[in-house]
C-alpha cells in the first residue's frame, strides 16, 4: 500500500500505524465482495434453473406431438420376411401376409467394349430419349429353333441340356417338343424358367405348292396295297387291284372328303389333338398338333403301288415323315436365361446367356419422368454417355462395369443402365433420333436402342417388377418394397419372399412410458425448484433463490396450467390429468395411478393425446390441422371459406386429332411455378421427343418430358397432363396457390399451337377465408391465422370442393405443449431467465465498478496518511534534536557551576 517510510528520528513505527489505519479504511471492500458473491450465487442458481428447465423442456418435446400418444404396435411373426410400422389411424387386428415377389428396378447391360474413352460411331449428333413405363403382354425369354433332326428317333441324351445351372432330365424317350417342355417345366421351381412347346405343323409343301397338288392318284392294280396314316390315325386306305379313278381309290379328292365334316377320320384326329387346314387338292393340306407333340406321316405300301405323296405315276416304296416343333423358354421373373449342357442344339437352343421380350408392348407411365440426352463427337464414348445420362437426372442411372477380362481382344467394359425407382412401371424404352433431318448415329442405335415391343440392343439383367403379396388372402401390389393401404395405417416393408403373421395392437407400453415420462419430468423440475427456492428449517438456511419473484412466478404458472382443464377438445371425454390417474401429492409432486391410466387407455385411448399435445379437430374431414404457435389460443373456431385453392392450368381450346405428329428437334421453352422476381432456374428449354402420338400418348409423353427436367424436379415442380371428355389436352401444375403458374413458348420444331391451339394459361389461386371470424392468410391450401388474433399461427389445410361455412374447428393445447411453450419463454437468449441473469450480472458489474473506485480512493487516503505521518515524524525528530541540544547545554551549565 505504498513505499515504506522509516522513522527518521521519532521512534514511531509509521508503517505499522498506517497499515492498521488502512485496514480500517478498507473495511467497506468486504461489503462490496459480499454483495458480489450474493449476486453471483443467484446467477449460478439461475444457471441451475435454466439447466433444469432445459431438461424439462427436452423431456416434453416428444410429448407435444399427437403421434407420441396414438401409436400402434406391430409385431411380424418373422421379421426376416417383412417388417412393419403403424400410425395412429391403424386398427388392432391380426393378419396373414404372404410375400410372393419383391419390387426391383430394371437393369440393362450392353455388350463389351475394349475402352471406356474410345469414340463410338462417327459422332453424328443424336438425341436419345429415355421413357419409363410398363411392359405388357408376351413373355421374356428365348425362342428356340426346330429340334434336332435325330431327336424324334433317338431322344435327347442325359446332360444334353441345362437351364440356369440345373440339368434337365432327358433321355432316349424325350422325342418331342412337348416332352422336352414337360422335362424343363419339371425343374421350373429350381431354374425359374418354364418352357412352352410351339404347335407342331406338317410341312406346307407336303401335299403340293404353288396352288398345285403333288399327291398322285394311288394305283394298286398291280396287286399291291396302300394306307396313309397321320399321327397314328389312318386317313386313307386302298386295297389290291384298284385302279385310279375307281370309287374306292385314294386321291387328293378322296383325302379331302375324308377330312371334311364330322367323319370318323376327323373325330379320330381330334382325339389325337390334331387339326386340319387346307386341302390336298389345292396342295395346301397341313396337320397341326397344338401341344407340340410330334406328328408322324406314314405311307405303308405292299406290292406294286404307284402314286401317293409327291408321287405321280412312279413306284411308291412307302415313306415316313415326322413333323417336329420347337420350344421357347420363359423366364418367370424376367431374368436372363443361362442355357448350357453337352448338346443344347439338339433342343433347338444355343448355349449362352440371353433373353428378350417376345410379343410384348410398352406403355409409358405419365407418373414416371422421361428425359433426353444429346450425344455427339464431344461425348460419344462409354464414359461420355454415362456422364450425360447421370446429369439428366430423369430416373435412369448409368455406370460402367468391368468383367475383369484381359488380353489383346478382351472387351471387359459394359454399360449398365438401371432405373432409379423400383416397380413394374420402371421399365425403359430408349429411342434415338438424328438432328436436321439426318438419321441417328448407327453405332449408338446398335448400342442403346431398346424397345420391349421391338428391337432390344441391350440385354435385360433384371426386370422391373412390383412387390406382390396377399394380405388375408387379398392380392396387393406395390411399386416399392413398402406396401401401404392394404391395412389402414400400416406400412409393410417386404424383405424376402415368404409368409408370416402380423399383429397390430394399441401400443399401450409406449403411451404409458410417455405419461410416466411426463410425471418424471415434472417431478425432476419441481425438485430443482424446491432446492433453489426452498427453506431448510433444520439448518435454518434457504436456497439461493429463496423469495425470488421469477422463481415464484414460474412455479405458480406451472401449477396453474397443470390444474386447469384443457379447452378446445372437440368430442373428447378427457379434459384434465386426474382422469388418467395423474394427481398432485401433498409435497407438490405428481403421482401416477397405473390402474386408472390403464382404464383410460381401454376406454378413451384416442383422447389421451389431447391432454398432452397440441390437437386440432374439425367437423369437416377435409379440413386438417397442420401446426400452431405458442400464441395460438385454444378454442372452437367457425371456418368460412370464400376461395378454394386452385392450380395453374394450360388447357387447349381445340380437341386433339386422332394422331399428333411432333417433328424432329422440337423444343418448347417452359416456365413452371416461377417467382417474383423471376428465377432463371424456373424456365427451361424442354426437348419434346419426335413421333406420332394418340391423345393419351401425347399427354403421357408431355408429362414425362416436363417432369424429367432436373431443374424442375429438384425444385419439387411437376405437372399432370390429362385428356378431357372434350378431347382437349390439359396441362396442370401439381402445386396449389398463387405461386402456381405455367407458361409455354415455342422454341424450335412443332408449334405448341398444334397441341394447345390459342389457349392461354391460368394462374393458381390461394385459399381464402376466415377462422373464427378472424382474418387468415392463404398460401396454397394452407390457411394461417393472422397476427394479433387468438388464431395467430394456427395453420389449417383446406381441401374439398365446398366454399362458405365449413363447420367448426377445435384447437387445444395439452399440458405438455403448454409447459413446453412456457419453458421456451423462460429459456433462450431473450427468455425471462436470460433477462434476469443479465440484470444480476449488470449489478455485479456496478458493484465491481464501485469497489474499484473505492480502491482507487484508498490509494489517495494512504498517501495522505503517509504525508501527514512523515511530517509528524520530521517534526518529532526536530523536537528530539532540540531536546538533545538543550540537554547538552543544560548539562554543560551544570558542570561549570
Amino acid at each position: 500500500m505504498g513505499i515504506a517510510t522509516t522513522n527518521i528520528g521519532s521512534g514511531l513505527n509509521l508503517d505499522d500505524i498506517i497499515s492498521k489505519l488502512m485496514v480500517a479504511e478498507s473495511a467497506p471492500l468486504k461489503q462490496f465482495d459480499k454483495k458480489s458473491a450474493s449476486y453471483l450465487g443467484q446467477v449460478s442458481a439461475y444457471g441451475n434453473l435454466s439447466s433444469a428447465l432445459g431438461s424439462f423442456q427436452s423431456s416434453l418435446s416428444s410429448l407435444t406431438s399427437i403421434n407420441s400418444f396414438q401409436t400402434m404396435s406391430v409385431a411380424p411373426g418373422d421379421s426376416s420376411i417383412f417388417t412393419a410400422t403403424a400410425n395412429g389411424t391403424a386398427k388392432a387386428g391380426s393378419y396373414r401376409v404372404n410375400i410372393s415377389q419383391i419390387a426391383q428396378p430394371q437393369t440393362l447391360a450392353s455388350g463389351g467394349f475394349k475402352s471406356t474413352t474410345a469414340a463410338i460411331g462417327v459422332g453424328a449428333k443424336t438425341t436419345i430419349n429415355f421413357s419409363l413405363g410398363a411392359v405388357a403382354g408376351g413373355t421374356f425369354g428365348i425362342t428356340g429353333t426346330a429340334l434336332g433332326a435325330s431327336l424324334h428317333t433317338g431322344g435327347l441324351t442325359p446332360g444334353a441340356l441345362s437351364i440356369n445351372g440345373t440339368a434337365i432330365a432327358t433321355d432316349g424317350t424325350t422325342r418331342s417338343a412337348r416332352l422336352l417342355a414337360d422335362a424343363i417345366n419339371a425343374k421350373s421351381t429350381t431354374t425359374g424358367v418354364s418352357a412352352k412347346a410351339a404347335p407342331t405343323e406338317t410341312s406346307a409343301t407336303l401335299f403340293g405348292s404353288g396352288g398345285a397338288a403333288s399327291f398322285g392318284a394311288v394305283d394298286t392294280s398291280g396287286g399291291g396295297t396302300y394306307s396313309l396314316t397321320v399321327g397314328g390315325v389312318e386317313i386313307a386306305v386302298q386295297g389290291a387291284n384298284v385302279a385310279p379313278g375307281a370309287p374306292e381309290a385314294v386321291s387328293a379328292a378322296s383325302i379331302d372328303a375324308a377330312l371334311t365334316g364330322n367323319t370318323a377320320v376327323v373325330r379320330a384326329l381330334a382325339d389325337a389333338n390334331i387339326t386340319v387346314s387346307g386341302t390336298a387338292a389345292a396342295g395346301t393340306l397341313q396337320f397341326k398338333n397344338a401341344d407340340g407333340s410330334n406328328i408322324g406321316i406314314s405311307e405303308a405300301v405292299t406290292g406294286s403301288v404307284t402314286g401317293g405323296i409327291g408321287n405321280s405315276g412312279q413306284a411308291n416304296l412307302g415313306s415316313n415323315t415326322t413333323a417336329v416343333s420347337s420350344i421357347s423358354l420363359i423366364s418367370n421373373d424376367g431374368s436372363p436365361i443361362n442355357v448350357g449342357g453337352s448338346n443344347p442344339a439338339g433342343a433347338g437352343l444355343a448355349a449362352g446367356i440371353g433373353g428378350a421380350y417376345l410379343g410384348s408392348t410398352f406403355t409409358a407411365d405419365a407418373e414416371r419422368t422421361s428425359g433426353n440426352i444429346v450425344i455427339d463427337s464431344t461425348n460419344n464414348s462409354l464414359s461420355g454417355i454415362v456422364d450425360a445420362i447421370n446429369k439428366g437426372n430423369f430416373g435412369v442411372t448409368a455406370s460402367i462395369v468391368s468383367d475383369g477380362s484381359t488380353g489383346t481382344n478382351a472387351t471387359p467394359n459394359r454399360l449398365i443402365l438401371t432405373s432409379t425407382n423400383t416397380g413394374q412401371s420402371s421399365s425403359m424404352k430408349i429411342t434415338l433420333a438424328g438432328t436436321g433431318g439426318e438419321p441417328p448415329d448407327p453405332a449408338l442405335v446398335s448400342l442403346l436402342g431398346y424397345d420391349p415391343g421391338g428391337v432390344q440392343s441391350l440385354n435385360q439383367k433384371a426386370a422391373a417388377s412390383d412387390t406382390k403379396a396377399t394380405v388375408n388372402g387379398i392380392d396387393v401390389t406395390s411399386s416399392s418394397t413398402g406396401i401401404s393401404g392394404a391395412i389402414t395405417g400400416v406400412t409393410i416393408s417386404a424383405v424376402k419372399i415368404g409368409a408370416s403373421t402380423l399383429t397390430v395392437a394399441k401400443d399401450t407400453s409406449s403411451l404409458t412410458t410417455s405419461v410416466n415420462g411426463f410425471v418424471k419430468a415434472y417431478n425432476d423440475l419441481n425438485s430443482q425448484i424446491a432446492s433453489l427456492g426452498g427453506y431448510n428449517a433444520e439448518t435454518k438456511t434457504g436456497g439461493p433463490l429463496l423469495g425470488d419473484s421469477t422463481l415464484r412466478n414460474l412455479q405458480a404458472t406451472i401449477r396453474r396450467q397443470m390444474t386447469s382443464s384443457i379447452t378446445g377438445l372437440q368430442g373428447s371425454n378427457l379434459t384434465n390429468l386426474s382422469q388418467i390417474g395423474v394427481t398432485f401429492q401433498k409435497d407438490g409432486t405428481l403421482a401416477l395411478d397405473s390402474s386408472k391410466l390403464s382404464k383410460a387407455i381401454d376406454t378413451n385411448y384416442n383422447d389421451i393425446a389431447g391432454l398432452f399435445a397440441a390437437v386440432g379437430r374439425g367437423t369437416d374431414p377435409d379440413i386438417k390441422f397442420s401446426s400452431s404457435t405458442a400464441k395460438t389460443v385454444a378454442g372452437d373456431y367457425a371456418i368460412n371459406i370464400t376461395q378454394l385453392a386452385t392450380k395453374a392450368v394450360l388447357k387447349g381450346n381445340t380437341a386433339l386429332a386422332a394422331e399428333t405428329t411432333i417433328a424432329p428437334d422440337t423444343s418448347w421453352t417452359i416456365t413452371l411455378n416461377d417467382t417474383t422476381p423471376p428465377n432463371l432456374d424456373n424456365t427451361v428449354a424442354v426437348s419434346i421427343p419426335e413421333g406420332k402420338y394418340s391423345p393419351s400418348q401425347l399427354a403421357t409423353m408431355l408429362q414425362s418430358a416436363i417432369n424429367g427436367v432436373s431443374k424442375f424436379s429438384s425444385a419439387g415442380a411437376t405437372v399432370a397432363a390429362t385428356i378431357g371428355d372434350d378431347g382437349m389436352l390439359k396441362l396442370e401444375s401439381t402445386r396449389f396457390g398463387a405461386k402456381s403458374n405455367i407458361n409455354i413458348a415455342n422454341s424450335t420444331g412443332t408449334s405448341m399451337a398444334s397441341v394447345f391451339g390459342t389457349a392461354t394459361p391460368v394462374k393458381g389461386l390461394d385459399v381464402a377465408g376466415t377462422i373464427g371470424g378472424y382474418s387468415a392468410a392463404g398460401d396454397g391450401q394452407t390457411l394461417t391465422g393472422a397476427p394479433g388474433a387468438p388464431i395467430e399461427g394456427l395453420k389449417l389445410t383446406i381441401e374439398g370442393d365446398t366454399i362458405g361455412n365449413r363447420g367448426t374447428f377445435g384447437f387445444s393445447q395439452g399440458y405438455a405443449y403448454q409447459l413446453n411453450t412456457l419453458a421456451a419463454n423462460y429459456l433462450g437468449g431473450t427468455g425471462v431467465i436470460a433477462s434476469r441473469t443479465k440484470g444480476l450480472n449488470d449489478t455485479v458489474k456496478d458493484i465491481t465498478a464501485q469497489r474499484d473506485a473505492f480502491s482507487t480512493r484508498l490509494v489517495d487516503v494512504e498517501a495522505r496518511y503517509r504525508k501527514q505521518y512523515s511530517a509528524l515524524d520530521t517534526m518529532i525528530a526536530g523536537l528530539n534534536s532540540t531536546q538533545s541540544y538543550l540537554t547538552q547545554q543544560l548539562a554543560a551549565l551544570a558542570a561549570n557551576r
